[in-house]
């Protein structure tokens, strides 16, 4: 049985690209806005450029459903591997590249030269751009507390506060972003505390619509939404805990209740004193 939310089903749309995949990624939603009755869940894998880290997008979302995934890798033994995953799980794809390579070479007679990210300006910003990509994916949820000092900025947050998105979307900007999940009684890494308050977001949310958002994303794993993860009075202590955290630090707070990424990510730069960033 599909899963519907509000009467929406839920599709998931998983996009996987060897550079920073926002051409797959506006292609995809431009596609996705065809539906407004649909309820779409966008799960984005930049920087695949080896089976090795494609493996790992695969054990992601195996056990997902309703899912199609688009990509634009031109390697062409990850394309087989992506499309030959998909039909064993008997999920939906589309290679958003080929076709367009393939055809330009029937029209032309033209070998591909296959350069992975060609399709980007090779200029300074776009290195620095790519740099800061690589830096929110290595340090996105405290992997290594040592990105805490090399960070321009360092997200915390309790569980679905955007952090991982925010960090991608700052990093477009060409900002180093490191994130922390904040767990109630977990140890707060030491370099939290010898990084300059102003670099830190505290990001918090309404407890009602966290409540929501924790309970469609268990839905959404065909798991139950009632549990210790959406507890009403655990999501309380979650978000107690994080301020008390947040007061300690001294950090500007942003409550994301209701607000967009790209809303959010401009009170960070407007914080950080980089308005320009966010035109």
């Amino acid at each position: 049985m599909k899963e519907k939310i509000e009467n929406k089903q839920i599709v998931n749309l998983i996009i996987i690209s060897d550079a920073v995949g926002d051409t797959a990624f506006n292609m995809v939603q431009a596609g996705a806005v065809q539906y407004p009755d649909v309820n779409f869940i966008y799960r984005r894998y930049p920087f695949i450029t080896d089976k090795k880290k494609l493996e790992k997008v695969f054990s992601e979302v195996e056990n997902l459903d309703n899912v199609m995934i688009a990509f634009t890798l031109v390697n062409e033994s990850e394309q087989l591997s992506v499309i030959k995953f998909a039909r064993e799980h008997k999920m939906k794809y589309v290679d958003l590249l080929s076709g367009i390579i393939e055809n330009i070479h029937s029209l032309t007679g033209v070998e591909p030269n296959h350069n992975i990210g060609a399709v980007h300006e090779m200029g300074k910003n776009y290195f620095d751009r790519i740099s800061a990509m690589e830096f929110a994916v290595m340090y996105d949820d405290g992997k290594d507390p040592k990105g805490f000092l090399e960070a321009d900025v360092v997200l915390l947050g309790v569980s679905r506060t955007s952090k991982t998105p925010l960090s991608l979307f700052l990093a477009n900007k060409n900002l180093k972003v490191a994130n922390l999940p904040l767990v109630p009684q977990t140890h707060i890494p030491k370099e939290i505390y010898e990084i300059d308050p102003k670099k830190i977001i505290g990001l918090t949310n309404d407890p009602s619509v966290l409540n929501e958002i924790r309970r469609q994303r268990m839905i959404a794993y065909g798991l139950d939404p009632d549990t210790t993860y959406s507890n009403m009075d655990a999501i309380n202590k979650e978000l107690s805990s994080a301020q008390a955290l947040y007061d300690k630090l001294g950090c500007y707070v942003i409550n994301v209740a209701h607000r967009s990424i790209e809303e959010t990510a401009a009170l960070i730069l407007e914080h950080l004193g980089l308005d320009d960033y966010a035109r």
